[in-house]
């Protein structure tokens, strides 16, 4: 196999989500003009790497260069080179750690905060949370 094909080779990834999870990201899918793998493709990439959500044309919603995301960019280089040494060696699941310690504890006070607000509620019998009867998930693509 030569390297530009496995450039464009695909492979199956199999997931299992809540059937209300699906029917939004199947909604949301649909107003950004792509497919639901498309879609999914792209979260996951935007998650990883902290970039804008193109739209059907490959536009952005701002095309200008983003301050604030080269802001985020930078402050993230220098935790990097803060948590690395020039003695000692870190592995990736060592630097992961390092990097996410706080997102625990950022993503509880937020779902406090949706859920004060009734915005998002829980559900011990569903095993989640889901978005309170009423509320929206957001439509900027975040």
């Amino acid at each position: 196999m030569s390297s530009d094909d496995s450039q464009t080779e695909q492979k199956s990834v199999m997931t299992y989500v809540p059937v209300y999870q699906k029917d939004e990201w199947k909604r949301h899918a649909e107003r950004l003009g792509m497919s639901q793998s498309e879609f999914v493709r792209t979260m996951v990439q935007a998650g990883r790497s902290d970039f804008e959500v193109p739209d059907r044309y490959g536009e952005t919603e701002d095309s200008e260069v983003d301050d604030d995301a080269e802001g985020r960019k930078g402050e993230f280089e220098e935790r990097v080179l803060s948590t690395l040494s020039a003695t000692d060696h870190r592995s990736w699941d060592e630097l992961l750690e390092a990097l996410t310690d706080d997102i625990e504890d950022r993503l509880d006070e937020t779902l406090q905060d949706l859920q004060a607000s009734n915005r998002v509620q829980y559900s011990g019998r569903h095993g989640g949370y889901s978005l309170a009867s009423g509320a929206s998930g957001g439509d900027d693509g975040r």
